[in-house]
């Protein structure tokens, strides 16, 4: 036997190594949890202190599970069903990485994995005393069995096709092959599982009828760093179908983006209620209550990706079994948990003296944000509900959305800078409501927008949002809370980039080819010549395409794609953008219409880049405020 074959058996074996680890973590995350949830009732040491061991063989299994798969999609070991499925031996490496996540089976394990990542972190990192840590610990390693039998019984990602491999896999569907696919997953599934350890220390505390300063503490930390995760996948999923998608959008109301975006509402619903919490203990069972919603809307989203009720781009599997088994653990997790809840919420007294203008501000905040997240539930499960009592098909698209959401997000802005303005004096409060006022109305009178009442009061909120803040920031140095700050100043400038691009876009799909020229707006789009692309991946057709400005001067050069990918034969189009600060020129490549002639989309979009600029400024004041609390803790 030479060297090659034998790493070739090496190869073929280490995917079953990785499989029983995965059972083995599957069987000790469901079952321990039972003996240490018992010696927290009972009292017995021996069995509370069982979390510690657990989770760690809990971790290490995991993570050598998910490294065994990675390491077979970098070896090319196509024996493994899902490898073959979702890779092939030309993809670049970086791809190949990517292809862990990117579909059912990797994806569950990377959520599963950063699950068990979280949980130890908190288990060896927080200053919780061991009766906090115990129930908590053991509830996510409850979380961690659950979905880890899920994937053992339905989901095999080791699952193998001896001895009849074939020589080459399939490829990584090529709306994945993007930077974006590297990040965007990751980063969502670190938010959910954030959020699953806060439904467990939910637990915990339920179990324990407390909620301390230190707890509340350790939850805001939870929160906020799981509420930055899911907003920094949130912002990166919209800028990926942008750039990537080709149809010149940033947000479909998908229902699997509703799937990301309700436990983000849920969670900022979260960070609003530890604020009274924390500071006049006020809300205390909000605090216990949300995170248990939002884990379960997650597991909810997780049955819309898998179960194959939805045809998505981000759907991942179609096989009804899988739903059944979803709907079982989301039921099995949630319906306890509420049952305890119910039992238990009453012993959370919190503050009861008199409401002031702050207790009231915040509590709206969270009332609005939750209402939101439940609209958007509604109008994304609404139409399952409808199928699955047999009334036929329904569909719930974007002017549902749109004419529900819109409102609440002017309402929210309005309620941030009313309060803001709250604590100023009466010249400013006068000064910003004039400028506001002038600003939408001059807006709506001289640029003539689609919409003019919606944009009259979306225009004004915004403009409110940003003087208010603006002020205060200018009057108050000291106690200033920059985490809140920049989060509502990112509110104000992504709210520009949406008014811009709803309100105010220019789009013309025309036929064009060599020497053909469109005006749109204030530019001339000008098709030059055609080229012939080739690439590892793909071929494709590249049209060189010059913008002019109204003098005929040249401003850029976009090169859109037509992409024909070589396993596969599946055509893609390809966008090409110019951004900048006050407008982005889009241009997308359709079909061949004839021998030189494509159809082709043109697109002028207006403060598009403001949209990803305050979920930038979002995250970056999350950052900053953890970071500066930090240093405060330090000295």
């Amino acid at each position: 036997m030479d060297i090659g074959e034998s790493d070739k058996e090496e190869n073929h074996v280490l995917p079953e190594f990785g499989h029983f680890l995965l059972i083995l973590a599957a069987v000790i995350a469901f079952v321990f949890p039972w003996t240490i949830l018992y010696g927290v009732l009972r009292k017995p040491p021996a069995f509370t202190g069982l979390w510690r061991p657990a989770v760690l063989t809990v971790f290490s299994g995991l993570t050598l599970s998910l490294f065994s798969l990675a390491y077979a999609f970098l070896t090319n070991d196509f024996s493994v069903t899902y490898v073959s499925e979702n890779s092939n031996s030309y993809l670049e490496t970086f791809y190949k990485i990517a292809a862990v996540w990117s579909s059912h089976e990797g994806s569950m394990l990377l959520w599963i994995w950063l699950i068990s990542c979280w949980t130890t972190l908190f288990a060896l990192l927080t200053k919780e005393s061991e009766e906090v840590k115990a129930p908590a610990v053991a509830s996510a390693l409850l979380i961690i069995g659950l979905l880890s039998l899920f994937l053992v019984f339905t989901s095999n990602p080791f699952a193998r096709q001896l001895p009849m491999v074939p020589a080459e896999g399939k490829d990584l569907n090529p709306i994945l092959q993007d930077i974006g696919m590297i990040f965007h997953p990751p980063l969502l599934f670190l938010g959910y599982a954030g959020i699953s350890l806060s439904f467990a220390f939910s637990i915990g505390c339920l179990l324990r009828w407390q909620l301390t300063p230190t707890s509340l503490n350790s939850l805001t930390k939870i929160s906020s760093i799981a509420w930055g995760f899911l907003t920094a996948g949130n912002v990166l999923g919209s800028w990926w179908a942008y750039n990537e998608l080709g149809w010149g959008g940033w947000w479909f109301w998908d229902p699997v983006e509703n799937s990301s975006f309700i436990p983000w509402l849920l969670a900022s619903a979260q960070l609003h209620a530890l604020l009274l919490a924390r500071k006049r203990h006020k809300l205390c069972k909000s605090v216990l209550f949300i995170p248990i919603a939002a884990f379960t809307v997650s597991l909810i989203g997780t049955f819309i990706v898998r179960s194959g009720v939805i045809q998505s781009v981000h759907a991942f599997a179609s096989d009804p079994n899988k739903g059944l088994f979803l709907i079982a653990i989301t039921v099995l997790m949630a319906l306890p948990t509420l049952i305890l809840f119910a039992r238990n919420a009453v012993f959370f007294k919190g503050d009861t003296s008199e409401i002031n203008a702050y207790d009231a501000a915040v509590s709206m905040a969270v009332m609005i944000l939750s209402a939101a997240a439940a609209v958007v539930l509604f109008g994304t499960v609404f139409p399952l509900i409808y199928q699955g009592f047999g009334l036929g098909s329904l569909s719930v698209g974007a002017p549902y959305f749109n004419s529900i959401f819109a409102p609440l997000t002017i309402a929210a802005a309005l309620l941030i800078s009313g309060f803001t303005l709250f604590r100023q004096r009466a010249a400013a409060v006068a000064a910003v409501i004039a400028v506001s006022a002038a600003s939408s109305a001059a807006i709506v009178f001289f640029l003539h927008p689609k919409e003019e009442i919606m944009t009259a009061f979306a225009v004004f909120a915004c403009a409110m949002l940003f003087l208010s803040l603006i002020t205060e920031a200018l009057i108050k140095h000291v106690g200033q809370n920059w985490f809140a700050f920049l989060a509502h100043l990112g509110i104000a400038v992504s709210m520009v980039g949406v008014i811009g691009d709803t309100q105010f876009q220019q789009e013309a799909l025309v036929r064009m080819g060599p020497g053909y020229g469109r005006p749109l707006g204030d530019f001339i789009f000008v098709y030059d010549r055609t080229d012939k692309v080739d690439s590892k991946s793909f071929y494709a057709d590249e049209g060189r395409i010059i913008v002019l400005d109204k003098d005929e001067k040249e401003i850029t050069e976009l090169r859109p794609q037509r992409q024909t990918f070589k396993s596969n034969g599946m055509q893609m189009t390809h966008a090409s953008i110019s951004h900048g600060l006050f407008c982005d020129l889009y241009v997308s490549m359709g079909n061949q219409l004839s021998a030189e002639e494509y159809l082709m989309r043109l697109n002028i979009k207006p403060m598009m880049i403001w949209l990803w600029l305050g979920g930038l400024l979002m995250i970056f004041g999350l950052f900053f405020a953890r970071t500066f609390r930090r240093e405060k803790d330090l000295s």
